[in-house]
């Protein structure tokens, strides 16, 4: 063999590195930036949280309105360890998750539903497009007391509480979306024969995913607040209730333990969220510009 020729396995050799090192390269800037970001948002909380507990110990702030960081982790190790005034702090959670859960649920395909049905049929969303909006109008909180009333203290009330502002929110995201579908897909299909079952189920419901979709992440976010706004009103049992026992008490530490649960739970079910988003919408190219909120 003559000396300067590249054999076939030398080139292919060559085109693999030249295509691995570029990827290995993005990969590892994607890793410095993520652990940047890390980096600086625990920075952010350490700032926020240090200057909190150095202004409750220099008197600046009064510990017993404002509570301490260090009060907080003491309340959340009290509560974890020998429960809370109400029961176990398990049981707390559960109580909670159990409505916004089963709430979020139904609330998501209602919105799903009638989103697509008054977006597809004119009619239908000449009807009801007055009532969906006066419906809208009335305060929540207004409509947990009028289900406290109705249903009592227990399970139901708070569902339904869920279910009226989860349901908003994708009702208007899903029904946008349905809007927006392009015309000349749904006239396309149409022309070759395609039912109107078909066009919903193939071409527009696949459109309007991307708006259904990205209302879940503040749709979850509004099935907590209901969950915990109904326990607030009127309940037996919740994080909701365990605010307002700790405010009757004058316990700040107490209610800001409750809320850092409740964070916790959004940013675990927002983790989820983003998951089966990212499951169901590998077909969409990547977005190029913003940064994921």
């Amino acid at each position: 063999m003559t000396a300067g020729v590249s054999t076939p396995s030398a080139e292919t050799g060559l085109a693999t590195d030249a295509v691995v090192k570029p990827e290995r390269t993005a990969r590892n800037r994607n890793v410095r930036h993520r652990l940047l970001v890390h980096g600086l948002q625990l920075a952010v909380l350490i700032v926020l949280l240090g200057g909190w507990q150095l202004l409750t110990q220099t008197g600046r702030l009064d510990p017993v309105l404002f509570g301490e960081p260090t009060g907080i982790v003491g309340r959340l190790q009290t509560w974890i360890t020998q429960g809370t005034s109400l029961g176990s702090l398990g049981q707390q959670i559960v109580v909670t998750l159990e409505e916004a859960i089963i709430g979020f649920l139904i609330g998501t395909t209602l919105g799903i539903v009638c989103g697509i049905a008054l977006g597809r049929i004119k009619l239908l969303a000449e009807v009801f497009g007055p009532f969906i909006k006066v419906l809208n109008s009335i305060p929540r909180i207004v409509l947990g007391s009028v289900f406290v009333i109705m249903f009592g203290l227990g399970l139901e009330s708070k569902v339904l509480l869920v279910i009226v502002l989860v349901f908003f929110g994708v009702f208007f995201n899903a029904f946008q979306g349905t809007r927006e579908v392009d015309r000349n897909l749904i006239a396309n299909a149409a022309i070759l024969g395609a039912s109107k079952w078909q066009i919903t189920r193939q071409v527009v419901l696949p459109s309007a995913f991307t708006w259904i979709i990205a209302s879940l992440h503040v749709a979850f976010g509004f099935a907590l607040i209901g969950a915990i706004v109904g326990e607030f009103i009127g309940s037996q049992q919740g994080l909701g209730n365990l605010i307002r026992a700790a405010q009757g008490t004058f316990d700040a530490n107490g209610v800001w333990a409750a809320m850092v649960i409740m964070a916790v739970v959004a940013l675990l079910a927002e983790w989820l969220i983003t998951r089966l988003e990212k499951r169901l919408l590998r077909w969409r190219p990547t977005q190029l510009s913003g940064p994921d909120l």
